[in-house]
């Protein structure tokens, strides 16, 4: 499979420009001689069939690792990280018998030799196929490891009809929306523009600078580009598509980002790391009712629940049980969803975030939307606080543009007005203000 995708690969013209990094155009030339290379390297430094770990963030090295240890016929596992610990741990997980850093690409050889090999890569090296190897989160803290046959994950990709567009690459190397969009802009024959640091200022340059197209993102993110007037500062008019998805996207904050990009239209993204992503349709720019239109992935609602059985489905996970998988294939996400118009859905949140005051279930969402509706909240995130009453209440952080503000009477209107359209059990029993939003390196909220 991979000899197919390098195929569709060679078709580009040579001079059209695949990458865009640090300020250097790098032609589809370049990317296919970099991949020889980088295959020569590998394939003289290690066998077939070896777990490998690319280490770093996208970068032209990197982008060009992925396509020649899938050619070297190797399981490969993309890791970014600040953090030494959070390294380790995926590095104790997956067991990889080499590291090659991105950057430098100096290759390290570990001392898994005598380790018992992991049954889900000895079925793809038995099939003679590439593998991925992706990380999640788990509720105990301990990374989730997962393998795609990413010979499958390229498949497809085949049919993809040549575009000239150009992409800015938001999300991250180690995520699937970030390797399916790099999977993307390369079947199309695109360019991607990758930036040296997800700073609202710089992306704005870099859209504005490259006449970039397409702008995959997360709802925090754009809304710090929103408060930071990144829309009004940048010339963003070349943009003809927003995708956003990671987490919930508010309805006011959709309405503002709209009115800032009235000529772009606006997608709501979905997919999880276990089963890709789905090709989904928003019923229009300002709505967040989407509908599934993907003929590689099945779907369907259990108790509120959303079940997908893909084709591009993980092997199983390494480290942690296959329980969200049932004997017939579906994954349960544990996202809540609910069927507003006949074929179109709302995502309203994660099964597991939903606050239960007294037996009484809470969605954030609801009263984020709420409160986000007063002009003078730039953020809100809902959460739940413990009770020793109700086992739990309804607690917010909301954002505003300035502390030099009453406190507490700003908390004596949000909660008048959370009375007037929400039950009593929504109403938050707790308020904290801020003038910062928090996010992890994901560009998720946080509190």
């Amino acid at each position: 499979m991979i000899e197919l995708f390098l195929d569709k690969i060679k078709t580009v013209e040579s001079s059209k420009t695949a990458i865009v990094l640090s300020g250097m155009e790098l032609p589809y030339s370049m990317l296919r001689n970099k991949i020889d290379e980088l295959f020569l390297l590998v394939s003289t430094s290690f066998d077939q069939s070896q777990f490998v770990v690319i280490s770093g963030d996208y970068s032209f090295n990197s982008i060009a690792l992925v396509f020649a240890l899938s050619k070297h016929r190797c399981v490969f596992v993309p890791i970014i990280s600040d953090n030494q610990a959070e390294i380790s741990k995926k590095i104790e997980v997956s067991k990889p018998d080499y590291i090659i850093d991105s950057l430098t690409l100096s290759i390290s050889k570990l001392n898994n030799i005598d380790e018992e090999r992991n049954p889900y890569y000895m079925d793809l090296f038995k099939r003679e196929k590439s593998g991925l190897v992706l990380f999640s989160s788990g509720s105990t803290g301990i990374p989730k490891a997962m393998v795609h046959d990413f010979d499958n994950l390229l498949n497809s990709y085949l049919n993809a009809k040549s575009k000239s567009l150009t992409f800015l690459v938001f999300l991250m190397f180690d995520h699937i929306g970030g390797l399916n969009t790099m999977l993307n802009i390369l079947s199309m024959g695109s360019t991607m523009v990758i930036p040296e640091r997800r700073e609202p200022e710089l992306i704005g340059e870099l859209i504005q600078k490259h006449r970039v197209n397409i702008l995959p993102a997360s709802p925090t993110f754009l809304n710090l580009m929103n408060i930071g007037g990144i829309f009004e500062s940048y010339d963003l008019s070349t943009l003809k598509l927003v995708t956003y998805g990671t987490e919930p996207m508010s309805e006011n904050l959709l309405s503002n980002l709209k009115s800032k990009l009235s000529a772009a239209r606006f997608i709501q993204t979905f997919g999880t790391s276990e089963t890709g992503i789905i090709k989904t349709k928003s019923k229009s720019s300002t709505s967040l009712l989407i509908r599934f239109e993907d003929q590689d992935q099945e779907t369907k609602i259990v108790d509120g629940e959303l079940w997908i059985k893909s084709k591009t489905q993980v092997l199983g996970y390494i480290n942690h049980s296959n329980d969200s998988f049932t004997n017939e294939g579906w994954f349960k996400t544990g996202d809540l969803v609910e069927e507003k118009e006949k074929g179109y859905y709302r995502i309203v949140g994660r099964k597991s975030k939903v606050i239960n005051v007294g037996g009484e279930k809470v969605l954030p969402i609801e009263v984020e939307n709420t409160i986000q509706g007063l002009d003078y909240i730039l953020d809100c995130t809902a959460y739940a606080k413990d009770n020793p009453i109700t086992g739990q209440v309804v607690a917010v952080k909301v954002v505003v543009k300035s502390l030099d503000i009453d406190i507490k009477q700003l908390k004596k209107n949000i909660k008048l007005h959370c009375k007037k359209t929400l039950e009593r059990y929504k109403v938050p029993a707790e308020i904290i203000v801020s003038d910062t939003i928090n996010y992890s390196t994901r560009f998720k909220k946080t509190l």
